[in-house]
């Protein structure tokens, strides 16, 4: 079974062109399924079963996992076991009848329109000693917070994934699906700045053609974008504690509340589904009632 997860892993990683995020997933999650099933006494994958996929569920709900988390294994194991079965590892494809429970659609917080505003301010006067890293955070959070891009989408941009005559960027999302996303000119600016005068201080043999570095010089992580972002929320009186996701959403909502359309969010954000979107999205009370009085011939 050892042999046919590092198969899969491959297929996930070569063939569908995953990012490698999404193949660590993938592989956790299988690499699990067939953990229990060996101690159930199941020595191939092609004996794996519905009742097995089902323990292994039932499992994960003992061990307290939330309902998201078991929806998404879930789905792990029914992609795992259509390419056991279309590949002919597998007699059939055990996982095409495994049912999941439905995941709980959560809204995470978002800034205020000031509070956004005060958030780069805050990052801004943190950066007027013109050390290199504080005009990068500057950077990287108008940046975020003016696309809406996700922070692997972020940590993944070359310099020349950014058309300055346009004021686009170039981003690949997941599956390596590529779209173009604008922004404005406080981030345009702030991009320029880091560009022309913080980045050639950073600059290493290694750090190619990273549009942002970390402070050795190399192309930065997630993980230290995810610890600034709360660092500089944390700039921010009694603004909710948000990561880089958390700007995502914000940049959506502040996007419908301007007066965009739904579609058009769609295409910033890169979703597949409007379905999707709507999770990230909401509208204010007020907009609701703005369009309400708008557009009913009664209202």
């Amino acid at each position: 079974m050892a042999r046919v997860l590092g198969e899969y892993e491959r297929h996930l990683a070569v063939e569908r062109d995953l990012t490698a995020h999404t193949v660590r997933a993938y592989i956790s999650d299988v690499g699990g399924l067939l953990d229990h099933a060996a101690r159930l006494g199941c020595t191939d994958v092609g004996e794996l079963d519905l009742r097995t996929l089902r323990s292994w569920l039932a499992k994960q709900q003992t061990l307290g996992k939330s309902r998201t988390t078991i929806a998404r294994r879930a789905t792990a194991a029914r992609v795992f076991t259509a390419w056991l079965a279309r590949t002919g590892r597998a007699p059939t494809d055990a996982g095409a009848s495994l049912g999941s429970p439905k995941a709980h659609k959560t809204l995470p917080p978002v800034l205020r329109a000031d509070e956004a505003s005060d958030l780069i301010r805050a990052a801004t006067e943190r950066a007027d000693d013109g050390s290199p890293v504080g005009l990068r955070d500057v950077a990287m959070l108008e940046l975020l917070y003016a696309t809406g891009i996700r922070v692997g989408e972020l940590v993944g941009l070359d310099i020349d994934d950014l058309d300055r005559e346009r004021n686009v960027v170039r981003v690949f999302g997941k599956g390596r699906k590529e779209r173009t996303v604008p922004f404005g000119r406080p981030a345009a600016r702030a991009v320029d700045f880091w560009l022309k005068h913080a980045r050639p201080l950073l600059v290493v043999d290694g750090s190619g053609p990273a549009l942002f570095l970390g402070a050795r010089g190399r192309r930065i992580d997630q993980r230290a974008v995810r610890e600034m972002v709360h660092r500089r929320i944390a700039d921010v009186p009694g603004a909710p504690d948000i990561g880089p996701h958390g700007l995502r959403h914000t940049a959506a909502t502040h996007l419908l509340e301007g007066g965009a359309d739904l579609r058009s969010v769609q295409e910033l954000l890169g979703h597949a589904s409007l379905a999707t979107t709507q999770l990230y999205t909401h509208v204010t009370t007020d907009r609701l009632r703005r369009a309400y009085q708008q557009a009913h011939p009664r209202a």
